[in-house]
């Protein structure tokens, strides 16, 4: 048998077997596949480029030089602005560019739109819920040491502000990625099993914060996920996003007074 015929035979096999599962047949659906290796990409991307610490070893003294922030209190807080620039460009930028250029759909079928009307309750509800937790959580050492990132972001109002606007447009643009692109990308396939499949990602990103909160990310995955389906959108999930990452934040630095 010639070398020619056995790697043909080979992908004639792996043809096979992703055109069955179980022995049933099914077909294969290159969009999924596709938004699955796509979103591992920019995932992985993120993870080892796009991270406060990647533009601290590599680009800030360089960019604190070019603005003459030398001697700044608030030099410091240019990592997390950094961090807010990388999340929009591969969680919110490209993804939107494959929407509209790739798969020639509208970006409003993705959650790129207004709420579906009374749901926008449901979400404010759920943070009056979640508050009492986030309190409570507030007062225990593995979160006070762990929020606000930026450890000078309680030093006065101005230091506050000009962390909390990146760290808000993050929290957006994830959104946009795991309850925007991710989930409507892949229900036409899974249905709501899609939600299942976002979570073990997003549960992932939160490796190396405190226990409690990784493992509740499961849940919020779960919930934010399928009511981003029911609602159509993925803006009112975020905005309860911002609103429990500020929440947080404030709530640990009252207690470090």
């Amino acid at each position: 048998m010639s070398v020619r015929t056995r790697v043909h035979d080979a992908i004639q096999e792996v043809k096979d077997d992703w055109g069955t599962n179980g022995g049933v047949e099914v077909k294969m659906d290159a969009r999924a596949v596709g938004v699955l290796l796509l979103s591992s990409v920019l995932l992985t991307l993120f993870y080892y480029y796009g991270r406060p610490t990647f533009f601290r070893g590599s680009f800030e003294k360089a960019v604190v030089e070019a603005m003459g922030l030398g001697d700044s209190e608030f030099r410091g807080v240019l990592s997390y602005w950094y961090w807010a620039g990388a999340s929009g460009i591969l969680r919110l930028l490209i993804p939107l560019g494959v929407i509209v250029l790739v798969f020639r759909e509208s970006a409003s079928d993705f959650g790129y739109r207004i709420w579906e009307k009374g749901h926008l309750k449901i979400y404010v509800w759920l943070y009056l819920l979640i508050t009492p937790v986030l309190v409570m959580m507030s007062f225990t050492e593995s979160f006070q040491r762990k929020y606000p990132f930026w450890d000078q972001a309680g030093d006065s109002p101005m230091h506050f502000l000009l962390y909390e606007i990146p760290y808000m447009f993050q929290f957006m643009s994830l959104e946009a990625f795991f309850r925007g692109f991710f989930i409507f990308a892949l229900f036409r396939r899974f249905g709501y099993y899609s939600v299942v499949i976002m979570t073990m990602p997003y549960c992932m990103i939160h490796f190396g914060k405190p226990i409690t909160e990784t493992l509740g990310a499961i849940i919020a995955g779960m919930a934010l996920g399928y009511l981003a389906i029911k609602s159509k959108s993925w803006i009112p999930g975020a905005l309860l996003h911002c609103g429990v990452g500020l929440t947080m934040d404030i709530a640990c630095l009252l207690q470090r007074q």
